[in-house]
């Protein structure tokens, strides 16, 4: 095994063989781990109290033992599927009318399909790592007994959907995308604070309410049915995760002087700016030769980029309306982002137990007609 030591992410697109071929090839030597060192002063604690003093966070790490689903076990990885006929519903390109993309042949077009749903996995594959490293964080810094309880039941939740999107990515599409630069800044904000709460803030209310409005866009729009079950089970563990991160921090900003509460509205506000649009990737569009800004615009402007915002900020506005990040100075720049309208939207502070209690949709699956 190599080790690789860089100081920033990789750049380049990675493509995978055949993973049966594959592992016939590969010995333990041929393998190189990359890593990036960041450097956080965590401060940890322990806490000697072993008495359940939230009964609500307490119930959703009971789900979550409960609700323990295996990647590898309970995922239909065999379901057979027609790559030939694209991986998205028809008609939601947003370049579809453009010369370039006309001029394509449906190969080609194909494998624009194909790349772009691979580059959106892929931000999915690099948020979980964070998430799982984050959550392994707030095990030592958060003050409590359940939240640490929690987090430690967290951190194995993200371990099990970058293994998922890392399978995914390597036998369904063949290709893994770079980190979107505007994903690596948020995380390295959130990872290297040394603020607990603002861990809890970034990871538990903005990254992952980010996480459940992607995964309800590609649940919808996906003709796979593998990944359709799979954002589907991940998105049960999402939810579980944003309604601890509601639940618990609505006490705790309210206890923090005014100055504090204004920091982290503020962080909360440009997390939110970077999530509107800055996190619609071209890397796709310029390997097909569109142009970058056109391309930009396009995806935002499209359909599916409109449901993606309106899925992300009808429960996040809402939610840091809850915890009292959605305070009189950043509300005026909340409103100049155009998503002021869904701070009296449904909050994750009530819980909807039912349907975290429903029975998973596991095992094996039936495909999809062809469009």
């Amino acid at each position: 095994m190599k080790v690789h030591l860089v100081d920033a992410p990789p750049t380049d697109v990675r493509t995978f063989e055949d993973p049966g071929e594959l592992a016939d090839k590969l010995t333990p030597e041929d393998v190189e781990i990359i890593r990036e060192i960041f450097n956080t002063p965590l401060t940890g604690s322990y806490n000697w109290d072993y008495e359940s003093a939230n009964a609500k966070i307490r119930r959703l790490y009971e789900l979550g033992k409960r609700f323990n689903w295996n990647a590898e076990l309970d995922v239909d990885w065999d379901v057979p599927f027609d790559k030939s006929e694209g991986p998205s519903q028809a008609g939601l390109n947003p370049l579809h009318d453009h010369p370039i993309y006309r001029a394509m042949s449906d190969k080609e077009k194909n494998e624009y399909a194909w790349r772009s749903q691979a580059q959106v996995l892929s931000q999915f594959l690099h948020g979980e790592q964070g998430a799982m490293m984050v959550a392994s964080q707030l095990v030592s810094c958060a003050p409590t007994y359940d939240a640490k309880l929690y987090a430690s039941s967290q951190t194995f939740d993200e371990a099990r959907h970058v293994e998922v999107f890392n399978k995914y990515l390597r036998t369904r599409c063949g290709v893994e995308y770079p980190i979107n630069p505007s994903l690596k800044l948020l995380l390295d904000k959130i990872l290297t604070d040394p603020r607990w709460d603002l861990k809890f803030i970034g990871m538990q209310v903005l990254v992952e309410g980010l996480a459940l409005a992607a995964f309800q866009t590609m649940a919808q729009t996906t003709r796979d049915p593998l990944l359709r079950q799979i954002v589907t089970l991940v998105m049960r563990d999402e939810g579980r995760h944003v309604a601890f991160g509601v639940n618990y921090l609505e006490d705790w900003i309210k206890s923090l002087p005014e100055e504090e509460i204004e920091e982290r509205a503020q962080f909360a506000y440009e997390a939110c700016a970077i999530m509107r649009e800055r996190l619609f990737s071209t890397v796709v569009e310029e390997e097909f030769g569109f142009d970058r800004e056109e391309a930009r615009r396009a995806a935002i402007d499209s359909a599916g980029g409109q449901a993606f915002r309106n899925f992300l900020f009808e429960r996040m506005i809402p939610n840091l309306k809850r915890v009292g990040l959605l305070t009189e100075k950043v509300k005026p720049k909340f409103e100049a982002l155009g998503v002021l309208q869904y701070e009296n939207a449904a909050t994750d502070a009530e819980i909807d137990w039912a349907a975290l209690e429903r029975p998973l949709e596991t095992g094996r699956i039936q495909p999809v007609a062809a469009e």
